[in-house]
């Protein structure tokens, strides 16, 4: 039987500007690390996952990053960033990233991060309650896109 994945991966499109490359000519590598974020923010809103994780006086913060770096990015190159949350884990979540070139399918960068569930008044990790997890699907182990 086939997963229903259409509102487990999320997939943002952009131009990548002129404003992003490094000396070298190509996409700046932290600047990945930003659309990981930026993307990542992306889905929960589309998700209603950020409203659902203030109304519960809880954010996400992140613990780690980790990031590999395939082929280079240019100015106006087209892009698809896709991500999906993998797992739940008490108060951390893990989800990954994947950055496509579109005109040649050219898997760009891929990568992961681990987040905290955390009540935002006191900055200590929390629970992550079932009404956050419901709304960001779980795609099987071992899936890429």
């Amino acid at each position: 039987m086939k997963q229903d994945l259409s509102n487990a991966v999320f997939r943002n499109r952009f131009i990548v500007p002129e404003s992003v490359l490094d000396r070298n000519g190509h996409v700046n590598n932290v600047v990945y690390v930003q659309w990981m974020q930026d993307v990542a923010i992306r889905h929960a809103d589309s998700a209603d996952g950020t409203r659902i994780v203030q109304a519960l006086g809880a954010t996400w913060v992140v613990r780690s990053h980790n990031i590999e770096y395939l082929v280079p990015a240019f100015a106006g190159d087209e892009v698809v960033a896709l991500t999906w949350v993998v797992d739940f884990r008490r108060a951390r979540s893990r989800r990954r990233y994947r950055f496509i070139r579109e005109h040649d399918n050219a898997l760009l960068a891929r990568g992961e991060t681990e987040w905290v569930f955390v009540d935002a008044a006191s900055g200590r990790p929390r629970t992550i309650p079932p009404e956050v997890a419901r709304v960001f699907p779980l795609p099987a182990d071992g899936f890429e896109p």
